[in-house]
């Protein structure tokens, strides 16, 4: 295999798998809206900071308890992610199909814009309420998920062999 199909197959193999990424959580999130509205409200109400043994902090001044609020922050999310799943599955048919990198490249950032977006959006929100204190598995896993967006930028955008 010559280094220039070696490198269209992994940015190809690559940009199903975060295609695939995407609609899998947008399509939980469609699926699933009330159970992640109430995730998302968990966050957003401090609740773990209120469980045994509760953490006083003058921080849980910034609870959000409106139901109404959590549906909304999770409809950004969801948005977003539906938005990058689009865009996704417009640059990985295009990569795929022939159109090539070049073809692909402006879809593929439009859906990372959107996946950053949507992973800022959690990560900065997280922050706000104060999530690093009890949840900081979910901050790793947002943390973890930025890095992997980068990495996908850099193999989209950097120019190889």
């Amino acid at each position: 295999m010559n280094p220039h199909t070696s490198i269209w197959l992994f940015q190809s193999l690559h940009a199903l798998g975060i295609t695939l990424w995407l609609s899998i959580a947008a399509i939980n999130n469609w699926r699933g809206f009330t159970g992640s509205a109430g995730a998302v409200g968990g966050t957003m109400s401090m609740a773990p900071l209120l469980a045994e043994p509760a953490v006083d902090t003058p921080l849980l001044s910034r609870r959000v308890c409106s139901p109404m609020l959590q549906r909304v922050a999770l409809a950004v999310v969801l948005a977003l992610q539906l938005v990058g799943a689009a865009a996704f599955w417009i640059g990985s048919g295009t990569l795929l199909i022939g159109g090539g990198i070049d073809a692909a490249r402006p879809w593929l950032n439009a859906g990372l814009g959107a996946f950053a977006g949507f992973l800022f959006a959690m990560h900065l929100g997280g922050l706000w309420f104060a999530y690093w204190i009890r949840q900081e598995s979910l901050q790793h896993t947002h943390l973890a998920l930025l890095l992997w967006v980068l990495a996908a930028f850099f193999l989209f955008n950097h120019a190889w062999a």
